[in-house]
């Protein structure tokens, strides 16, 4: 081959590879709506998407049959053998730092070495670009945001604020803790150890009045659906942010009825009776990602797809959602109140009220068994810390 010949294919090989790179990266800001820079030919955005449903379908198919990452790690991806033990690379990194100091990216470092999959991209709640989330915007409610996108829009424009506030987002360091419904929680006085952690997350109605010596006074944010708002205004924190949670696409007409201060004509389609009010003003109102809806049930607990659509039991529990969204937006994550104990059915379901444990078996919604499976993974491996140790 002449030298002219020579230097004209490796100029090719270059120009190739270049275009794969910058494609690559266009893709990775294209999934959770970063803008790319407009110098971008419009073939290549074509190209992009193209990719993009591509990755959709790969993804969909790694959902139903699962992906056997090796013959080291199980049919969802995690590594087989769990230990607390550091990997020598993240022993190096944290090892030195005081008992008690955040660890920058500890959780996201070590959800990665049991799940290599794991990408910690996934912001908290939707911004006004949610519509170019690609991972959500497949998907009906509770995975996702198709139909709804009009409604939302609607709700972000009144609500416009999208973090957890300046304190909190200024920090270069998050410690999070889940709060629990569990009756686990009752008489173990964690009260002033909740009430450490930066983040605190709350679940639905949990009350606090009452309840304080063991889970605390402090709530950053609330989370909760309709039918699991509290109804009664005084009960409510006096500076909580209010994250809703969609399951049905009813779900965001209520929402909207509470940002706009609407009187709320119709219950039908509600299972229970829901919240006619909430004391909160839009600018303390936040929509929680579907994705980690979406993540935690498909490819972290491995229920069934059901085409995308809510079947019985595909749900994840509201409490393994918080902790995926932790996963993604805190640096360390610690849970308390997490724990059903099905060998003992007369046990309180709950800190605060006398529901026993033997009716959690009448949800047709969730899957307990699996999804202590994979909670018992992130606590064995020391993702999460239990500090109840219920799961």
């Amino acid at each position: 081959m002449k030298p002219t010949h020579k230097l004209l294919f490796v100029l090719c090989a270059l120009l190739v590879l270049g275009f794969i790179y910058y494609s690559s990266w266009k893709l990775h800001l294209y999934v959770w709506g970063q803008k790319p820079q407009k110098d971008a030919e419009e073939t290549s955005v074509a190209l992009t998407k193209g990719a993009e449903v591509k990755r959709i379908a790969e993804l969909e198919n790694d959902i139903n049959v699962g992906r056997i990452v090796s013959s080291g790690y199980d049919k969802q991806g995690f590594l087989l053998q769990l230990e607390t033990k550091l990997p020598p690379e993240l022993a190096y990194k944290y090892g030195n730092l005081s008992e008690g100091v955040c660890k920058p990216g500890y959780a996201t470092a070590k959800m990665t070495s049991i799940y290599p999959k794991f990408v910690k991209l996934a912001p908290m709640f939707l911004d006004r670009n949610f519509k170019q989330h690609t991972k959500i915007k497949n998907y009906p409610p509770p995975f996702g945001i198709k139909t709804q996108e009009r409604i939302i829009d609607n709700i972000l424009t009144e609500t416009r604020s999208f973090g957890l506030g300046e304190d909190l987002d200024s920090l270069s360091c998050k410690r999070c803790i889940i709060v629990g419904n569990g009756g686990i929680l009752y008489n173990k006085s964690l009260g002033s150890r909740i009430d450490e952690y930066d983040v605190v997350v709350r679940l639905n109605g949990a009350p606090i009045a009452g309840y304080k010596r063991d889970v605390g006074t402090k709530t950053t944010l609330r989370i909760t659906y309709p039918e699991g708002a509290i109804q009664k205004s005084e009960h409510y924190e006096g500076d909580s942010l209010f994250v809703f949670s969609a399951f049905k696409p009813i779900d965001f007409k209520w929402l909207k009825n509470m940002v706009f201060k609407e009187k709320l004509n119709r219950m039908e389609g509600f299972w229970k009776s829901v919240a006619q009010h909430v004391p909160r003003k839009p600018a303390e109102m936040r929509i929680l990602n579907p994705y980690f809806i979406q993540e935690a049930a498909f490819q972290f607990i491995g229920l069934p797809f059901n085409n995308g659509l809510m079947g019985k039991g595909n749900i994840p529990t509201l409490g393994t959602v918080a902790i995926t969204m932790a996963l993604h937006n805190c640096d360390e994550v610690a849970v308390a109140g997490f724990g059903y104990d099905m060998t003992a059915p007369q046990a309180p379901l709950h800190y605060y009220e006398s529901v026993k444990m033997s009716a959690i078996k009448e949800s047709w919604t969730h899957n307990i068994a699996k999804e202590k499976e994979f909670l018992r993974k992130l606590v064995k491996a020391n993702v999460i810390t239990d500090l109840t140790k219920g799961i």
